[in-house]
């Protein structure tokens, strides 16, 4: 997948405009408040939850939190009857230094499935690929060892070659090598097919625009209904055991999952 010359011009504006270092302000929303812990919501009882714990594009930068991808995702999930609560616990500027340090206080409440998308905002500053690897991985292991059931997808993301190629490949590949160590599931790169398309970004052409996250929610969701369609077909399978199964009962089962 190739980046568009726009999007990497533009990012490597930001590059130049805050720096690599590691006293440079977060590269992707500088004028923002620094993380705060009430960026997730309360959960509601009952409901399983999809933990998204990102940066500045799940937050919705510049537009309001209901046009995010994930206000989309619970869209799509609620049209098709699932009983899944989307927590969006996005945090404009954020890293995945800044994940790690929130992922304790966000999994005191249970989770099904953590949507991980940190690393970009660490790309832009130059922080050493093998060091957001080690957060990343922190944060998927606080979060097996909390919830061994919880399901892992991982966002990709990609950054320009200002920093030379070497590093760009080792950023890039970070996120398939992490998603196979740990058997998450993978979307090869977030910002597919919104990344460098004018229309689709606002003014400072890296935060996608309504319409771009509505792309972004399909890019998302081609990986997510899955996982979920899984849990449910798992689900319903529980709900739909006999102790005994009989003649009479497996047609009794095959009725119950055509329900």
């Amino acid at each position: 997948m190739k980046f568009h010359s726009l999007y990497l011009f533009l990012l490597s504006s930001v590059l130049l405009v805050f720096g690599c270092g590691g006293d440079a302000g977060e590269a992707d929303a500088p004028a923002e408040a620094p993380p705060s812990e009430s960026a997730a919501p309360p959960a509601e009882a009952g409901a399983p939850r999809i933990l998204i714990l990102g940066n500045s594009i799940a937050a919705g930068f510049g537009l309001n939190q209901d046009q995010a991808f994930p206000a989309l995702l619970q869209e799509k999930i609620d049209s098709l009857g699932w009983d899944y609560q989307v927590v969006n616990a996005g945090v404009s500027g954020e890293t995945s230094a800044g994940g790690l340090s929130r992922i304790g206080w966000l999994l005191r409440e249970p989770i099904d499935v953590l949507v991980l998308e940190l690393g970009g905002n660490d790309g832009l500053r130059g922080i050493p690929p093998e060091a957001t690897r080690r957060n990343l991985q922190a944060i998927i292991d606080t979060t097996k060892a909390r919830y061994p059931e919880a399901r892992i997808v991982l966002a990709g993301m990609q950054i320009p070659p200002n920093l030379g190629q070497d590093y760009t490949t080792r950023f890039r590949d970070l996120f398939p090598a992490l998603a196979e160590a740990n058997d998450a599931v993978l979307i090869p790169f977030l910002l597919e097919s919104v990344g460098g398309v004018p229309r689709l970004n606002l003014p400072d052409g890296i935060h996608p625009t309504a319409e771009g996250h509505e792309i972004v929610a399909e890019n998302v969701w081609d990986v997510l209904r899955p996982v979920l369609a899984a849990r449910q077909e798992a689900i319903a399978d529980e709900d739909c055991a006999l102790p005994e199964l009989t003649a009479s009962a497996d047609e009794e089962v095959e009725d119950c999952l055509k329900e």
